[in-house]
């Protein structure tokens, strides 16, 4: 069996040059100009609020034309009162492929999927299912302290490494009751062939080979001893492990991969911890999400990396799944994003097929947590 790899964003004539391209004929009516330079307003202050600029003129019309039809799409999109809401972020000038590529969606250099680990420490394990009576009814474990605060894993498709580190973060902090930040830069320069692992950097990887990595190594870093620089360099650097003493207590003694298309197994392995997840991630809406609980067209075409970190109903009875991703808090829900759960999606497979790929590492002696 095979899975994808995941994860498979440069700007630097600033003002006047949207000026050029909202052009008004002499016919138009004082309505259409007005509206037309509140527009070009508007996307002065959103390359100001993101720090971006274009080195042409060129360049930042070809841009404005993006961020127009991303506007009256999400104008479009709102106006329909869905379970969600679009709005603007830094990916508002890029059409769909221009965003793939940004975030690197589709991997790089080839690598397209691998095969399914065989080692002794990997554990395709169907763990006892809790029945829904037995679940609480939702858990938020960023209410609980067991999250750290959203990422941005840049112009590098580094999703894997920041949903492993979620995941890892999580349990110690459960087991320990201190939340560490784990160093994502380790596992992108020295996960990989030259130094036993099988994760390919900035060009795509797998939760699940960075578990057994980090177990193999004893663990990993802090974040403050082994920054983060792949999101602005593009590229992995070279493996610096000598110059940090990896957290004592983050070395998985195993793993555990959820049991697939179950909402079931997905809620029980929350109820104990963070889990990592891969969903599907290159749809507009997603692109352009807000807030809300999505449950727009999202297929099952696994390429990104997230960490689930909770489940609940909301006040008007929409069942979903909280997931912090890595595009920093400009995206989403500050961050954030909750994808609708149940049977419905995708016959079973979850809402951008986060129920297809789920797993969760296990610290020494992890038991459940008595749950509030």
């Amino acid at each position: 069996m095979f899975f994808p790899l995941l994860c498979l964003i440069a700007f630097t004539c600033v003002g006047s040059c949207v000026g050029s391209q909202v052009s008004v004929s002499s016919s138009s009516s004082s309505a259409s100009s007005n509206k037309d330079a509140s527009l070009g307003t508007l996307f002065r202050q959103w390359m100001n609020d993101h720090n971006i600029s274009y080195e042409t003129v060129v360049e930042e019309g070809d841009a404005f034309d993006t961020w127009l039809d991303n506007h009256f799409y999400i104008m479009q999109v709102n106006a329909l009162n869905l379970t969600y809401s679009l709005g603007h972020n830094r990916f508002s000038a890029m059409d769909p492929s221009q965003f793939r590529d940004w975030v690197r969606l589709h991997g790089g250099g080839g690598y397209r999927g691998l095969v399914v680990p065989s080692d002794p420490f990997y554990l395709r394990r169907r763990d006892h299912i809790l029945g829904e009576a037995d679940l609480p009814a939702s858990i938020d474990w960023v209410q609980l302290g067991a999250v750290t605060p959203v990422k941005d894993q840049g112009q590098c498709g580094s999703c894997w490494s920041f949903s492993t580190t979620g995941a890892l973060e999580g349990i110690y902090a459960i087991k320990t009751g201190d939340l560490v930040s784990l160093s994502e830069q380790e596992l992108v320069d020295c996960d990989n062939y030259a130094y036993g692992g099988k994760d390919h950097g900035c060009n795509g990887g797998l939760m699940d080979n960075a578990f057994t990595w980090v177990q193999k190594n004893g663990g990993l870093c802090t974040e403050i001893d082994y920054p983060y620089i792949s999101g602005v360099t593009k590229t992995s650097g070279s493996c610096q492990r000598d110059r940090c003493e990896p957290v004592e207590g983050t070395a998985p003694i195993k793993y555990v991969d959820v049991t697939a298309n179950s909402d079931a197994a997905m809620m029980t392995a929350l109820s104990m911890q963070p889990v990592s997840v891969a969903i599907e991630a290159d749809q507009r809406d997603f692109q352009l999400y807000k807030s809300g609980v999505f449950t727009g067209t999202c297929g099952t075409n696994l390429d990104h990396g997230v960490l689930a970190v909770g489940y609940g109903t909301t006040e008007d009875g929409l069942d979903f799944y909280k997931v912090k991703n890595s595009w920093s808090t400009t995206w989403g829900d500050e961050g954030y994003i909750y994808l609708g759960r149940g049977a419905k999606f995708n016959g079973g497979a979850g809402q951008c097929g986060i129920l297809m790929e789920a797993s969760y590492p296990v610290l020494g002696n992890n038991v459940m947590k008595e749950l509030l």
